[in-house]
C-alpha cells in the first residue's frame, strides 16, 4: 500500500481523532494533544474554506475540549452527533429506529457494567448513545468480552452493531456510522463538490473508507497497511499523519 498523494487544498478533509491525530492512551482522558495541533487544524480548515470535519467516536464536547480554541465541523459518537461547519448542531432525527436503539443501549448498560466490574482491568466507557468496553490493561479477557458483546448485540434485535477496535469493543446504534456522517457533510456546503479525503486507523473507520472510495476520494489508513482494510493508502504512524497534514498546510 502506497503513501497518499500530497494533500490538495481543494479537497474536503475528514479526520479521525484517536489513533490518527492523537496517539492512543491507556484511557481516553489521558491523550496528549501537541500544542501546535489546534493551530494546524485551523490552518487546514481556513485553507479549504471550512471543509474539514473531525469524525470521532468521542462526543462533540470532548473533541472541543481537546482541540480548543479550534472549533469547526465535528461528527461525534460515530455520527450520532454532528456540528455543521457554520457551528449549527444537526438535530437528531426522532425515528422508531432511533428510539429502539436508545432502548437497547439502556437495557445493556447494566450487564456491561457488571461485566467490567467482574473482570479486573476492564472498564466501561458510557457515552450515553454508545457503550464501549476497554480491555487494554487486560488483553487476556479479549475473547470473553467479544463473545459476551456479540451475544448482547444479537439480543438487541438488530438495533445495535458491534465494532471491535484496538483493545475495545463498542456497541453502537446500527443507524449511525462514519460513512453516514461523511455523506451528510458531502451533501452540504462547504464540502459539496470537493474530493473527499479521510484519515482513520481502526475498524470503526472502515465504513468511512468505503464511503470515500465510493466517491472516488482518498482513503488513508494511519498505522500502516492492514489485511482486509478498505483504505487505498497508508501512513505509518500518527506522527507521519501529522507531518503529512502539516506539509499540506504549507509548513
Amino acid at each position: 500500500m502506497t503513501r497518499p498523494p500530497p494533500l490538495d487544498e481543494t479537497c474536503a478533509l475528514f479526520l479521525d481523532v484517536d489513533g490518527t491525530l492523537l496517539d492512543i492512551a491507556p484511557r481516553p482522558e489521558l491523550v496528549r494533544v501537541p500544542s501546535e495541533l489546534p493551530s494546524l487544524l485551523a490552518r487546514l480548515t481556513d485553507q479549504r474554506g471550512g471543509a474539514l470535519a473531525l469524525i470521532s467516536g468521542r462526543s462533540v464536547n470532548d473533541v472541543d475540549v481537546l482541540f480548543r480554541p479550534w472549533r469547526g465541523a465535528i461528527a461525534g459518537l460515530h455520527g450520532a452527533e454532528r456540528r455543521h461547519a457554520d457551528g449549527r448542531l444537526a438535530v437528531a432525527a426522532d425515528s422508531p429506529a432511533a428510539r429502539e436503539a436508545a432502548t437497547a443501549i439502556e437495557r445493556l448498560r447494566q450487564p456491561l457494567a457488571g461485566l467490567a466490574q467482574r473482570l479486573p482491568g476492564v472498564w466501561l466507557e458510557d457515552k450515553q448513545r454508545t457503550l464501549a468496553l476497554h480491555y487494554r490493561d487486560a488483553p487476556a479477557h479479549g475473547g470473553e468480552i467479544l463473545h459476551c458483546a456479540e451475544r448482547l448485540v444479537r439480543q438487541s434485535g438488530g438495533a445495535l452493531r458491534l465494532i471491535a477496535g484496538k483493545m475495545v469493543v463498542e456497541l453502537q446504534p446500527l443507524l449511525y456510522g462514519k460513512d453516514g456522517a461523511i455523506a451528510a457533510y458531502m451533501a452540504e456546503a462547504p464540502f459539496h463538490g470537493r474530493l473527499p479525503v479521510f484519515l482513520g486507523d481502526d475498524t470503526t473507520d472502515e465504513d468511512g473508507f468505503a464511503e470515500v472510495n465510493r466517491r472516488g476520494g482518498h482513503s488513508v489508513r494511519v498505522g500502516g497497511s492492514k489485511p482486509g482494510t478498505l483504505a487505498r493508502y497508508a501512513l505509518p504512524s500518527v506522527a507521519a499523519a501529522r507531518t503529512w497534514l502539516a506539509t499540506g498546510a504549507g509548513r
